[in-house]
């Protein structure tokens, strides 16, 4: 059963970006658009807000702006919309649980990196149960495709080819969510699929007395290649082994195999920078409390610039 994308809005330009960016995936789906704002109740209204208005007054005009911004750019695509009075964090969990995705806006890249430690975003990510894509202001339709010849706007040739799609796979944990969402994205966009894994060689362990103990003798050596690039090479068919049955499930979708020797952050960081979506999971520990984005997550939220989705698994 197809569920509608949602986004949250707050008025402010990566709001918008992530609206327009939700609006686009419905159109790819085949599915409508569900646009929430939640707003507060204050014991004295905020200084932006005008004489004579109210904080409800004020939520809805910011809600009616985005709605007609994306009926305008999107016609035809159905749009329904929720003003919702609730703190911010459960009135967008509560919009993902019902929806094929939410979708979020972030502050954008700086010295405060993209998504901000304890910002909404990051709070609805570690509580969410679907998948969750965040956005950064400033990014367009025209971003999602190569650059065209000849200095003309993608959307002005609709052939111009999709980036590609980035998945970050830890093959200790393949999960059936994950994957599918990386290879749904890749096949509906009609451009490739980047499979980055990266792997760490355990360091050999100091050297012990020259006349090992009883105790000492019997234990287990450090799991380490007795070759050089051999922990490459079974990380490599290992990778290979994990996506067979995926290729074959969408045998559309080219398929490229990024093992790396090093932290999975980094490979993923630089893997994205041509990047049209980066994919990557989190591992839901099963409580409300203490939930989490997990530390690659966390930290690729703050150092890419294409929109990331957060997949949660088990």
């Amino acid at each position: 059963m197809l569920h509608d994308i949602a986004v949250g809005v707050d008025g402010s330009p990566a709001g918008l970006a992530a609206a327009h960016w939700a609006a686009q995936e419905a159109q790819r789906r085949g599915t409508g658009l569900h646009v929430v704002h939640a707003w507060h109740r204050h014991a004295r209204p905020a200084p932006y807000i005008p004489m004579g208005s109210t904080e409800h007054d004020w939520a809805e005009r910011i809600l009616q702006e985005i709605v007609r911004s994306v009926r305008s750019a999107h016609p035809g695509l159905r749009i329904t919309e929720r003003l919702v009075c609730d703190a911010t964090v459960t009135a967008l969990v509560a919009a993902a649980d019902g929806a094929d995705m939410l979708v979020l806006g972030s502050l954008g890249l700086g010295p405060m990196g993209g998504f901000v430690t304890g910002s909404v975003s990051q709070r609805v990510v570690a509580r969410s149960t679907r998948p969750v894509v965040l956005v950064r202001a400033g990014r367009s339709a025209a971003d999602e495709h190569l650059p065209a010849a000849d200095g003309l706007a993608p959307e002005e040739i609709p052939e111009t080819p999709y980036r590609e799609v980035v998945l970050g796979l830890h093959v200790g944990h393949p999960c059936d969510e994950l994957l599918e969402f990386a290879f749904d994205a890749a096949r509906r966009r009609g451009t490739g699929l980047r499979v980055v894994h990266a792997f760490r060689t355990p360091s050999r362990r100091t050297p012990g007395p020259s006349v090992p103990t009883p105790s000492a003798a019997s234990e287990s050596p450090a799991p380490y290649p007795r070759a050089p690039g051999q922990a490459s090479a079974d990380a490599e068919r290992t990778v290979t082994a994990v996506l067979r049955p995926w290729r074959e499930k969408y045998p559309t979708v080219p398929v490229t195999e990024t093992v790396v020797e090093g932290r999975a952050t980094v490979a993923l960081v630089h893997a994205a920078r041509d990047a049209g979506l980066l994919v990557v999971g989190r591992r839901m520990n099963g409580r409300r409390l203490g939930a989490h984005t997990g530390p690659v997550a966390h930290a690729v939220l703050h150092h890419v610039g294409c929109p990331v989705a957060v997949v949660p698994h088990d």
